[in-house]
């Protein structure tokens, strides 16, 4: 094994890691299943009970409510549906180009090819595009449970990348769908002074299906990279109790306000989510390949922000999440108090208005709690608030290994070193400069050691600096990486590894065989 390296924790704390050990042997467990199933049923119960509300508002003639339920339902479905039709169309048109033609099954290929051109047009004009990946996540998961050797290592792969599309594709839905329909119907539970099924389960899924895509996204970007300790499902369980509970009472403080102050509350919500995007822009995030996406990026994240902690730029998190609840604490507790001031006492008497009152403040301390559950006991590092993870906050990384320009990463990729916050956009004219991003050669001989010599594959490597936690990786999000990692896989009898640029080494670094 090489040098141990200490590694940064993505809050703050000290996570060690082999930086030349070979990664842990992955499986696809029954767990991993199941949680991918349960994730299916919170996206089907969320669409599905919004779905059945707008019905029981058009039905009952309350053509206002119908219109804005079945608004948040289609919009948002809509963009998310075209997003992963678009990722779709890459994939399908790239593999089918490479496949070649001319040969005499052609025509057969061909019928097959259109079928699936409108079988997947279909799913997504029908809603189902979400839906759809999930089902081939479980799949590619089972397939490389049952798989030999080799070919689990192309399903896994391929499992992977599944579901960082799904996980990606989401949390958009989530915040730009299941949020606001939480405000929403809870708002008109305000306004009415009554409570009925309908609107508890509507209301009840859309508050589950974002706490549960908050704390799966994060589960699903540790367990896709090798540099990180993956997250345990009993602190996915406890992240997303965290999360429900700060954003229930985050919405119930927005629907108490609403129902008072409509246009102030309108103008709240812009305020917020300028300030939280310009926070963030100002912390010089490091996610998309271009800068024009890491802006509507940033905007996107502004959103969650209204709502939830979203943690977005290494370092010490804790202390930007301790701004952030405070300034939530605060705004819940003003906006509580300006509704407890105004409201309407003929439909609402004082003693309901202090019980609503008390499931705000009691609401979002029960998620403060389990966060500190979660710090404390079950983060991927060890608990970060112990006097033992202080001292490792300001340990300083041992210098690099001289005489290699690059660091390799085997399948699953692991135990990278990250990018400081300047190196990600290099010299000037670097990142449009012609340049190829990823080049592929096959590995030299292993040279003489005392250890028996190992079987290399061939090695892919990235011209750019590894993106720092809690970024993706490149080969995760440009898909013509997916394309190329996934091809090797398939045709090398041994794991392609992939080999980021060390920060500091120059651009141009060997000549390759082949450049993709």
């Amino acid at each position: 094994g090489g040098p141990a390296v200490l590694l940064e924790s993505p809050e703050g704390g000290g996570g060690r890691r082999e930086a030349g050990a070979e990664p842990p042997a992955r499986r696809y467990r029954l767990r991993d299943g199941c949680w991918v199933f349960c994730a299916l049923l919170v996206c089907f119960a969320d669409g599905a009970s919004d779905l059945w509300l707008a019905a029981h508002y058009y039905v009952r003639g309350q053509r206002w409510w119908f219109g804005l339920t079945l608004l948040f339902v289609l919009l948002p479905s809509l963009v998310v549906q075209m997003l992963s039709l678009r990722w779709f169309v890459y994939d399908f048109a790239a593999s089918t180009k490479d496949s070649g033609g001319g040969t005499k099954d052609s025509g057969p290929r061909g019928c097959c090819r259109l079928c699936v051109w409108l079988l997947q047009g279909l799913i997504h004009l029908l809603q189902l595009g979400q839906v759809w990946r999930y089902l081939r996540t479980l799949y590619l998961g089972l397939q490389s449970r049952w798989q030999a050797e080799h070919r689990r290592r192309h399903f896994y792969w391929r499992m992977m990348f599944e579901s960082a599309d799904i996980s990606m594709l989401r949390l958009l839905e989530a915040f730009l769908k299941s949020a606001p329909q939480l405000v929403l119907q809870l708002s008109i539970m305000v306004q009415q002074n009554n409570i009925e099924p309908l609107q508890g389960l509507s209301a009840s899924a859309s508050l589950v299906s974002l706490a549960w895509m908050i704390a799966s996204y994060q589960k699903v970007l540790r367990d896709s990279r090798e540099d990180k300790m993956p997250m345990s499902y009993k602190g996915a369980v406890v992240q997303i109790l965290w999360h429900l509970f700060t954003i229930a009472a985050r919405a119930i403080a927005f629907a108490l306000f609403a129902s008072v102050f409509q246009l102030y509350f309108g103008i709240f919500i812009v305020t917020h989510w300028c300030i939280m995007t310009f926070w963030i822009i100002q912390g010089e995030t490091d996610f998309c390949m271009s800068k024009w996406e890491e802006i509507i990026y940033n905007m996107v994240v502004g959103i969650i922000y209204i709502f939830c902690w979203f943690n977005v730029k290494e370092g010490r998190s804790r202390y930007r999440m301790c701004i952030y609840y405070i300034i939530t604490l605060s705004e819940n507790a003003a906006l509580t108090i300006l509704w407890f001031l105004y409201y309407d006492r003929e439909t609402t008497s004082d003693f309901n208005a202090l019980i609503l009152v008390c499931v705000v403040s009691s609401s979002f301390a029960l998620g403060i709690f389990f966060m500190f559950i979660y710090y404390c006991l079950l983060h991927p590092n060890g608990p970060i608030f112990s006097h033992r993870s202080v001292g490792c906050i300001f340990r300083q990384e041992p210098p690099p290994v001289p005489g290699s320009p690059v660091e390799a990463v085997t399948s699953p990729p692991r135990s990278l070193p990250r990018t400081t916050g300047g190196e990600r956009d290099g010299a000037p004219g670097e990142r449009d400069s012609c340049v190829p991003v990823f080049q592929v050669r096959p590995c030299a001989p292993p040279a003489p050691a005392a250890r028996a010599p190992r079987t290399e594959g061939p090695v892919i490597r990235i011209d750019l600096p590894r993106k720092k936690y809690p970024a993706w990786d490149a080969h995760f999000i440009d898909r013509r990486l997916r394309k190329t990692i996934l091809a090797l896989e398939y045709a090398s009898p041994t794991t392609p590894r992939l080999q980021y640029r060390t920060p500091g080494a120059p651009q141009e670094l060997l000549e390759y065989e082949t450049t993709v």
